[in-house]
């Protein structure tokens, strides 16, 4: 298809090996900050819920951690510095669905060809020399460098936002499964490979510019229905303090801190001080704001309030 042919060739291909600490250590030599995530699987391993605070480049660590087990290899983007494009293909039983306009064109039946798309629309050659991984589904990773002094986000292609029809972005908040993981899924089991084994590139500036998200508006007063008494003004305190230190948190403790608060505002729901549905949307109004995508941000959240709601807390009239 449109954007298939260059990526097809396999340039510095080679098959991913059984040890992966080799290469979690081959990440952590060009300065990737990398985490165990879980055997054959996605998330992270047991005990790196905050995975992006932990993600190291320590060698000696990396060792201790991969001489525990086989783990499979997680690149936090944000401390790496980079911007993971990922181009993917339609899911197994989705195959031939129809694209969205403006991609519902001949020839585009997967994220590469969408962003081939993009370059042609914009008369500007293909943003392939750079470092390229192929992943399990045969889908595709273009590393690139992220820019300076700008806080870029995560994006999901089937939310429509973004760069388009099947291509999500890593960057700040989220992380990708490095070469040499392995994953054993129903919906698609393999390896990811490096394809072309070269310096990642500066993001194109085409990219960039549809990445870069919009200004943030001026923080606002939380806003509830509660009442004008004593019991209101400490609450309404509570969930702007707990608010405050999403925003207020730096990168790499976004994720933790906006569990964190809903830990704490959970257990005011469970007491039955306050609304779930309206904390529940305060949240994640915050942690879209503080560059969270939204399938991290709602995860985040429940689990949270889960947390929260084993330990009540009664707010006094």
């Amino acid at each position: 298809m449109i954007g298939r042919t260059y990526l097809e060739r396999g340039e510095g291909s080679m098959t991913a090996a059984t040890n992966p600490m080799r290469y979690a250590l081959a990440a952590a030599a060009r300065g990737w900050h990398v985490f165990p995530v879980s055997v054959a699987d996605k998330p992270p391993a047991r005990g790196f819920t905050d995975w992006e605070a932990n993600a190291t480049t320590e060698a000696d660590l990396i060792r201790r951690w991969w001489t525990r087990a086989p783990y499979n290899i997680g690149i936090a983007c944000g401390p790496s510095r980079l911007v993971v494009v990922d181009l993917d293909k339609p899911k197994p039983g989705m195959e031939g669905l129809r694209p969205p306009s403006p991609w519902d064109l001949p020839g585009v039946t997967e994220g590469a060809d969408v962003l081939a798309l993009l370059f042609d629309r914009a008369d500007e050659p293909l943003p392939f020399e750079t470092f390229t991984v192929r992943t399990r589904r045969a889908g595709t990773h273009l590393y690139y460098s992220a820019p300076d002094n700008i806080r870029l986000g995560n994006t999901e292609g089937d939310q429509g936002n973004g760069l388009g029809w099947l291509i999500d972005t890593r960057a700040c908040g989220g992380y990708v499964l490095g070469p040499g993981s392995y994953v054993n899924l129903p919906d698609g089991t393999g390896t990811y490979e490096v394809l072309h084994n070269t310096t990642p590139a500066p993001l194109p500036p085409l990219l960039f510019q549809q990445l870069v998200p919009p200004p943030r508006p001026a923080s606002q007063p939380a806003r509830m229905s509660l009442p004008d008494t004593r019991q209101g003004a400490y609450l309404r305190a509570a969930i702007t303090r707990e608010l405050r230190r999403v925003a207020d948190a730096p990168i790499g403790q976004r994720n933790g801190s906006l569990y964190l608060a809903a830990i704490a505002l959970g257990q005011l729901v469970a007491g039955g001080s306050l609304s779930e549905s309206e904390v529940t949307t305060l949240l994640e109004q915050e942690g879209g704001a503080a560059g969270l995508s939204p399938a991290e941000t709602l995860r985040t959240v429940a689990s949270g309030l889960r947390a929260g709601a084993k330990r009540p807390r009664t707010v006094a009239a």
